[in-house]
């Protein structure tokens, strides 16, 4: 932990983050926080942002302004620190087709600097936890959409991470593999205690007892609780809630 974070730091802390791609402004003084152990759903319509904020978490993006950090660590001063409690599931599929499952996993912990011998264990263990070990050795071009899913996620749980990012992780999947994804993602943060931030434009992904960010061109319109914010908002559910939000904000509702 940095010198003076806080004894019990915020798995994720945005300050003022604001990001330009040329004159357009893609990120505009976003702020929010994302509590140890909980569930928050980043709800936002395509180009509201989403993907650009965890360019800059994961520091794909060099930050122009603003601060990020997990667990107290800075993502700029303390890199090193700050990354290896992160784990990421980006919305392109970036496992390669033509390696094995287990060979995908065992790369991903040589990045990180795991041994073989400790590789091979926790890829025994996350895979058993997606139920996927009787496919350990088949090539990843072989399994559904939504096997490949669920090894990334398997991938980003190696190194044991505390926070857990995902960017729209059910795009193209079917209704019962994104349930599936879902469950199970749910089951991290109430079994392991991992934080989660989950990127999503579909509102039937989140649940009344989740956090909740709604980010819309590139601004936070709405912070906390789901109930709260429902509530706030004047609205009987989310989906209600987000359109009347987004079209206050100035543009109709697009969000499925």
């Amino acid at each position: 932990m940095s010198p003076g974070a806080p004894s019990d730091p915020l798995a994720l802390s945005v300050d003022g983050l604001t990001h330009c791609y040329g004159a357009r402004k893609a990120l505009d003084k976003v702020t929010f926080a994302v509590k140890p152990g909980s569930f928050t759903a980043l709800l936002g319509l395509n180009g509201a942002g989403k993907s650009t904020l965890f360019s800059l978490v994961t520091r794909l993006y060099a930050i122009q302004a603003g601060r990020i950090r997990i667990f107290g660590d800075d993502v700029e001063r303390q890199p090193g620190a700050a990354l290896r409690r992160l784990g990421v599931v980006f919305q392109p599929r970036t496992l390669d087709l033509d390696l094995s499952v287990a060979q995908n996993l065992a790369y991903h912990a040589a990045l990180h600097g795991i041994g073989a011998r400790e590789a091979r264990l926790r890829a025994h263990e996350v895979l058993g936890q997606i139920a996927l070990s009787d496919r350990a050795n088949d090539k990843v071009r072989d399994l559904s959409g939504g096997q490949m899913r669920r090894v990334e996620i398997a991938r980003a749980l190696l190194h044991r991470p505390r926070l857990l990012i995902l960017d729209e992780p059910t795009v193209g999947l079917d209704i019962k593999a994104r349930a599936a994804i879902l469950q199970h993602v749910r089951m991290l943060v109430g079994g392991e205690g991992v934080a989660v931030v989950w990127a999503t434009h579909l509102v039937d992904e989140v649940a009344g007892d989740d956090g909740l960010i709604v980010l819309h061109r590139g601004r936070i319109l709405a912070h906390g609780p789901v109930s709260d914010i429902v509530t706030r908002a004047g609205a009987q559910d989310v989906g209600a809630a987000f359109t009347r939000l987004t079209q206050d904000a100035g543009a109709p509702s697009e969000a499925a």
